[in-house]
């Protein structure tokens, strides 16, 4: 038999051959039609990638012409006679080998931090941020080989200072042109991913929240279906689109990139079948680890005797260079802090002594890494009696308890100066987590979740939610989630940031 056109049937003969064919012909076009117009209405992912290798080509030009200025600057001005030998004379031939290693290493660094994302392709904060960031290691790096290594002709420092802020100026300004085009052209809608749902629930109001809140999110919801078993956990905020069986339909008329099941009751074989709809019509499928609202940035897959298993494992603080660089950090900064603070814990000392005869400094349990308790050390800041009829408690704006100096010093963190010391004595981090007072946590660790995971890193004398005003009486779900943001995402370049920023940020501090 052979299948006609028309879709009859006839007998074998000598037509059945042709007949398949044209049978062929014409499924292999009905497929790649529907497949054209799917394609059509997804976000287009040649575009990103082009985009992508033209950032690169531009990061390089830019990085080229910066250390090529730098080297113009240095020695065709009168910066020329600072520092060199008159009877020297540079040629851009005697630094082409610098000049080539700096693009090279800088070009590298900023793959190091992910630079060429193409969810970033949206985003000029994010991308500055690790910009900035990949410059400042770059040229650190690109210092101490300068001081270190006796180069051939001798390599400037002012050249390699002239590179850092060149090399800064131009990626940054260069890129806020990009990205500024991109954000108001019409390749924007073709870089945001469209997201649907599989289930309700809290993570996916959080998420779908996230995604409106950021006008260059690189992800936007086109809505949500009820899991196979016809589930929402909560009411959706978002459009529901219709019921699980015309999952397939909606893909090709809604143009769907992603799928996110967040319903972890689905049974496996719910959950296998969706993911192969998915594979079949190209869509990506992923999975919200509700059962990993925890430090999920540790989340890994290693196999045990054959069998994959997902769990949490490292952090960045769990290697031990990390741990060894963040210690030795923390001992020279604390080393040089309580040297440069000397005189001010004398002078406001003083005057808490003169507003409130009793002992300067104030020692108050808390709790440290690993549920290890240690005392804290401060500058008084409240009366001796502030405890007294009220219990232990968080300080409030305008608290009555507080010293007229008190008001102040809190403010500016100086009464944090002592502290200082139980860094030395390796209790305390110059940057981490706040400590608490072991009565409080008592309650907090069944109260809120995952309170206890703050606790797998030293504490600190100021820290992520400390910069970003959540301390003092203010909501305790945030202050976890930004302390668990620091402990996933750490690394030494954050640690200079928050302490940078802790001399300018003063909200709720009281």
């Amino acid at each position: 038999m052979d299948i006609r056109k028309g879709g009859g049937i006839e007998g074998d003969d000598g037509g059945s051959a042709l007949g398949l064919e044209q049978a062929a012909r014409l499924l292999t076009a009905e497929v790649f039609e529907r497949w054209q117009t799917r394609a059509g209405k997804r976000r287009d992912t040649n575009l990103a990638e082009r985009l992508l290798l033209t950032a690169l080509a531009c990061d390089t030009a830019v990085a080229a012409c910066a250390l090529v200025l730098a080297f113009w600057l240095r020695f065709r001005t009168p910066l020329a006679g600072y520092g060199t030998p008159e009877t020297r004379v540079f040629s851009l031939r005697d630094y082409a080998g610098y000049i080539t290693f700096g693009v090279f290493s800088l070009i590298s660094m900023l793959f190091y931090f992910n630079v060429y994302d193409r969810r970033r392709l949206l985003r000029y904060r994010h991308t500055g941020e690790r910009i900035v960031k990949a410059c400042a290691l770059w040229f650190l790096a690109f210092l101490c080989a300068s001081l270190t290594f006796n180069f051939q002709p001798q390599i400037s420092r002012v050249f390699v200072v002239i590179c850092g802020v060149d090399a800064l100026v131009g990626l940054m300004g260069w890129r806020y042109v990009f990205h500024r085009f991109l954000q108001h052209s019409e390749a924007a809608a073709s870089l945001r991913q469209r997201v649907v749902f599989v289930g309700w629930n809290e993570e996916s109001v959080r998420l779908a929240k996230s995604f409106e809140a950021d006008g260059v999110h690189p992800y936007e919801v086109a809505g949500c279906f009820p899991s196979p078993g016809s589930r929402f956990q909560v009411n959706p905020t978002v459009p529901v689109l219709g019921d699980y069986s015309d999952i397939g339909t909606i893909f090709h008329e809604q143009g769907v990139d992603m799928v996110l099941l967040v319903d972890i009751g689905c049974a496996k074989g719910e959950v296998v079948g969706l993911a192969n709809l998915c594979e079949r019509e190209m869509v990506q499928f992923k999975i919200v680890p509700s059962y990993f609202q925890i430090l999920v940035s540790g989340l890994h897959m290693e196999t045990v005797s054959g069998v994959p298993v997902l769990g949490v494992s490292q952090l960045p603080l769990d290697l031990p260079i990390n741990f060894l660089l963040k210690r030795m950090t923390d001992i020279v900064g604390a080393s040089v802090g309580l040297i440069l603070s000397a005189p001010l814990f004398a002078l406001f000392a003083g005057l808490v002594y003169v507003e409130s005869p009793g002992p300067m400094i104030y020692r108050q349990r808390r709790m440290g890494r690993n549920g290890q308790p240690f005392n804290i050390l401060k500058i008084r800041s409240m009366r001796l009696d502030a405890e007294e009829g009220t219990g232990v408690g968080w300080t409030v704006k305008e608290d009555p308890r507080r010293l007229r100096v008190g008001a102040f010093i809190r403010k500016w963190n100086i009464d944090e100066v002592p502290q200082f010391w139980n860094v030395l004595k390796g209790e305390m981090s110059l940057v981490g987590p706040r400590p608490e007072r072991p009565e409080l946590i008592a309650n907090f660790k069944d109260e809120i979740p995952h309170y206890n995971a703050r606790h797998n890193a030293k504490p600190g004398i100021t820290g992520w939610a400390q910069i970003k005003g959540l301390r003092g009486d203010t909501d305790l779900k945030e202050r976890i989630r930004a302390d668990l943001f620091y402990l996933e995402n750490w690394n030494i370049l954050l640690d200079f940031q928050i302490m940078a920023l802790t001399f300018c940020r003063q909200r709720n501090a009281y």
